[in-house]
């Protein structure tokens, strides 16, 4: 097995690594080194927790050079503020042996402060799309010394609207650049940006799409309804002390708040609940007890499954199944990281069983289905979205239509306004023409 050791890199990066623990590379990154010091454009697709930070850090980080400018000659770009964090602080731990600024720019705070920021100048710049473009519009950033651009999680990046920030921005660059995208799916759209805005670039794949981590076991469970899911948690986590760090997804925001009320009775103080209505410090507190063993379980919405890094996940729980298949992926991808085991539980509904069969069609393998513990509570309590809505035919009543009078009308009845002329009418009087007394002509 290749170390770290063995790659082009310098000793600062060298010694960091070391500080962190990290020996050996993982598939992706391995992969990606070499084509990526070359200076080709580079596009890689690899699953969530296989290591796409570290792949594109390193050889970012081993080709900087001190300008001095305060312009910043590595852009990345993320979708969300989370992610933002998240790769500051793996930059930060990377550069511990280097003189390197690095600052992260993202929406929902003020955007003054971060324009200072900005202003006092860097060298690696993270950012999410909308506040990227916000920011450059002013001129307070100068995007002219951007030597590699990093394109993080694009397909989230397209499905959550920002299209036209992120073309913009790509126009905004210098022409002569190194241009990096990673994600976990390819999908039309991230093929026209390719075409339009980067050069013959070299495609790495450390894993096929919808291919499921082999450290990840994965299991399922029929249930009949959101209730019965409710009381299969409570079970698994009061009878299963493995379940340690658990990642909980659902649908949506109100479910997610609805779980957490449930659980929160039965385990209080030991779980938090995040989603886009959340305020941005109580996010970022939230992932960090979480992320620090303080909450055992956390639990969050779709949106937030490619914003969390958070290591030694033991498990994660579908409490939904999710609408696209590839989402399943990135939802079980937060556990079993940095080659670790993992486990992945899913809770099916019957109104689910097509979206389960999705998801394995993309995965090429089943999700096995498990016998529910007999001490499990069957809940007949259902939501009100639950409960069977009956169908009530209307009936349109006919109308007549109508028709002919069944009588025959009257002469006075027959009798149609029409306007006659007054030399006509005296016409028909006294048969011949009337006048009114006009003056006799001279």
């Amino acid at each position: 097995m290749m170390t770290f050791d063995e790659l082009n890199l310098n000793k600062p990066l060298l010694n960091a690594l070391d500080d962190l623990g990290f020996k050996n590379p993982t598939l992706i990154q391995e992969k990606v080194f070499s084509v990526m010091m070359s200076g080709k454009d580079v596009v890689g697709i690899a699953q969530t927790g296989t290591g796409k930070t570290l792949a594109y850090l390193l050889p970012c980080l081993r080709q900087w050079k001190f300008s001095g400018s305060g312009f910043p000659q590595i852009l990345i770009i993320v979708p969300t503020r989370e992610l933002v964090v998240q790769v500051v602080e793996e930059v930060k731990k990377l550069t511990a042996y280097m003189n390197v600024v690095v600052t992260g720019v993202y929406g929902g705070v003020n955007i003054n402060t971060q324009m200072k920021v900005v202003y006092d100048g860097l060298d690696v710049l993270v950012a999410t799309p909308g506040r990227l473009y916000d920011i450059a519009l002013t001129g307070v950033l100068r995007l002219k010394a951007v030597k590699k651009l990093v394109i993080d999680e694009v397909d989230e990046m397209l499905n959550l609207g920002f299209r036209h920030q992120l073309t913009s921005i790509l126009d905004l660059l210098p022409a002569k650049r190194q241009n990096l995208m990673f994600s976990a799916t390819m999908t039309p759209d991230i093929d026209v940006l390719i075409k339009n805005f980067f050069n013959n670039p070299v495609k790495i794949e450390a894993a096929p799409t919808g291919t499921p981590l082999e450290s990840i076991s994965q299991t399922g469970y029929l249930l009949p309804n959101f209730n019965t899911k409710v009381n299969l948690l409570k079970l698994l986590l009061a009878n299963n002390t493995a379940m340690s760090k658990v990642l909980v997804f659902v649908s949506t925001k109100k479910l997610a708040d609805r779980v957490y009320e449930q659980l929160d009775i039965k385990f209080p103080g030991q779980l938090g609940v995040i989603h886009s209505n959340k305020a941005q410090n109580y996010r970022f507190n939230t992932v960090k007890q979480f992320d620090k063993g303080e909450y055992r379980l956390l639990i969050a919405t779709d949106i937030m499954a490619r914003g969390l890094d958070i290591t030694d996940i033991t498990h994660v729980i579908n409490f939904d199944i999710p609408e696209i298949p590839e989402d399943y992926i990135h939802r079980i991808g937060r556990t079993a990281r940095a080659e670790k085991q993992g486990t992945a539980i899913s809770f099916i509904l019957d109104s689910e069983i097509e979206l389960q069969a999705e998801i394995e069609a993309l995965m090429k393998c089943k999700i096995p289905i498990s016998t529910l513990p007999e001490e499990l509570e069957i809940s007949k309590v259902l939501l009100e979205d639950e409960i069977p809505k009956v169908q009530m035919k209307i009936i349109q009543p006919k109308l007549k239509e109508a028709g002919p009078s069944f009588h025959e009308k009257k002469e006075k009845n027959k009798k149609v306004n029409v306007k006659i002329r007054y030399k006509d009418k005296m016409m028909a009087k006294y048969g011949k023409p009337k006048t009114r007394g006009q003056k006799p002509t001279k």
